[in-house]
């Protein structure tokens, strides 16, 4: 059974776009994805069709109704049992291991943002907000998009289970660098270790680059997880590297 995306927006071109080539395409041409995209504008019950409104109190901008989201929410087959996420830059960080978490569900309705927000009341229609970074878009359409990606590529299927095994955060490092032919560009080679033959040397290596990257450019994550002995000693020759 596929796992399915409802996504409410008021611009279902930008979804449309994310789904309509690449891995999402192939994902859905194959029944592993489905994805519906609703217009909640559609929804609006006033003669011009509106979803925004001036918010109680004052303040700068527009402010999204929640009466139009929620009459669509109600259109939704087996909305009862779905996994509803509204995307906010207040909202919780998205991580892989978060996205890991979200594949359990085989249901998901994602509200796309938007304007100065949406009515607080759409948290009693909700069951978590997502944020992909600490700062603000102009909608939740790009959000919706990444939230999608990153838990369709963990579906099997999708892409090759090898693919996810190596790729940053997955291992709980940044990725080891990679290369591709020529062995020569530019003057620049491709590092000798790697056109050795010698997996075990290999594999090593790989696993040296990944500490050095994630030292250099994201040391927090080192934090984080369980490293090994070997992985230790590594970090201390990467370490003695900089003196």
């Amino acid at each position: 059974m596929p796992i399915r995306f409802d996504i409410l927006t008021l611009f279902p071109e930008m979804i449309e776009g994310f789904i309509s080539s690449s891995i999402i395409k192939r994902a859905i041409d194959k029944n592993i994805l489905t994805i519906n995209i609703i217009n909640f504008r559609n929804y609006a019950t006033n003669k011009h069709s509106t979803v925004d409104d001036y918010a109680y109190g004052g303040g700068a901008g527009m402010l999204i109704s929640v009466e139009p989201i929620h009459l669509a929410m109600q259109d939704i087959d087996g909305i009862d049992k779905a996994y509803k996420i509204l995307t906010s830059p207040s909202g919780k960080l998205l991580t892989q291991k978060h996205a890991e978490a979200l594949t359990k569900h085989d249901h998901i309705v994602i509200v796309c943002g938007h304007y100065e927000g949406i009515d607080a009341r759409i948290n009693n229609y909700i069951d978590e907000e997502i944020s992909i970074g600490d700062y603000v878009l102009t909608g939740g359409e790009i959000p919706a998009c990444a939230i999608m990606d990153v838990i369709a590529r963990l579906i099997p299927g999708v892409i090759s289970e090898e693919s996810i095994k190596g790729e940053s955060f997955t291992m709980g490092l940044l990725e080891y660098p990679q290369y591709t032919r020529p062995p020569i560009y530019d003057n620049k080679k491709v590092p000798d270790i790697l056109l050795s033959g010698h997996h075990a040397n290999i594999e090593k290596w790989k696993r040296y680059e990944a500490l050095k990257k994630t030292y250099h450019q994201r040391p927090d994550l080192l934090d984080k997880i369980k490293l090994s002995d070997d992985d230790l000693k590594m970090l201390e020759e990467i370490k003695n590297e900089e003196n």
